[in-house]
């Protein structure tokens, strides 16, 4: 069996315990309740910048729409105006004026529609433009609140990031002049068992699984060898003895 000093055994689970402290503190730093906040503002911003573009886009095109209608009602008045004003002056044959009586019935009647339209297209266009300043003033907001957040976040990786690098030095220092083989192994199982990979053996349980030894197995693990690398049966996790209770 492999066999490690008793000594580095019960030091590394001071190894384990800074590694246990660090992996806690990479799991807030990644799971921070503002991160959540933020992924949702920021997918609403971008769902009403959408809508901000497309409302701009809208009401563009409908301004359009409203200079259009409004110069051909003007084509309409112009021609109106000329039409009166020859009817007013006489001239041409009763045939001609009672042509232009009944073309200025027509004018009328194409002004009429065309104001319509006309109206329509300014009340289309006053509807966008507010939906157009609704979306900007909403993206605004909540970019101010993002930021706000983002301050937050910050302040908080900050903290964490210094508290990690205290710890990376706290490691450094407790695993000097550890038994290569033995930190060999723990890596090994760290990485493959949710971070933990030696475990106190206290009072005829494996604090890594929580698992009670039958009496016969202590037995067995207390006639090993004080150097002796046990494991436990149940998680497979280096089991330390003689770790202060």
């Amino acid at each position: 069996m492999p066999t490690a000093p008793a000594a580095d055994q019960i030091r590394l689970l001071d190894v384990q315990d800074i590694d246990l402290r660090a992996q806690q503190a990479r799991h807030r730093r990644d799971h921070l309740p503002v991160l959540e906040q933020i992924n949702e503002l920021t997918a609403r911003v971008t769902d009403l910048d959408e809508a901000r573009v497309a409302t701009a886009t809208k009401a563009s095109d409908l301004r359009r729409a409203v200079q259009k209608a409004e110069d051909d009602v003007q084509v309409v008045r112009d021609r109106a105006a000329r039409d009166n004003a020859r009817l007013e002056a006489g001239q041409g044959t009763p045939k001609d004026l009672q042509a232009l009586q009944a073309e200025l019935a027509v004018l009328a009647r194409r002004q009429e529609a065309l104001e319509e339209v006309e109206l329509e297209a300014m009340e289309a266009l006053d509807a966008a433009e507010k939906e157009h300043a609704s979306a900007k003033e909403q993206v605004e907001a909540i970019e101010a609140q993002l930021a706000e957040l983002t301050a937050e976040r910050d302040a908080a990786w900050r903290d964490l990031d210094a508290e990690l690098e205290t710890l990376a030095s706290e490691r450094t220092a407790a695993a000097v002049g550890l038994d290569a083989g033995l930190v060999a192994l723990y890596e090994k199982l760290r990485a493959s068992h949710g971070g933990i990979g030696a475990a106190a053996l206290a009072q005829g349980q494996c604090l890594g699984c929580r698992t009670v030894l039958n009496p016969g197995d202590l037995r067995d693990i207390e006639a090993k060898a004080a150097d002796t690398i046990v494991r436990c049966e149940e998680c497979s996790r280096i089991l330390v003895r003689g770790a202060k209770k």
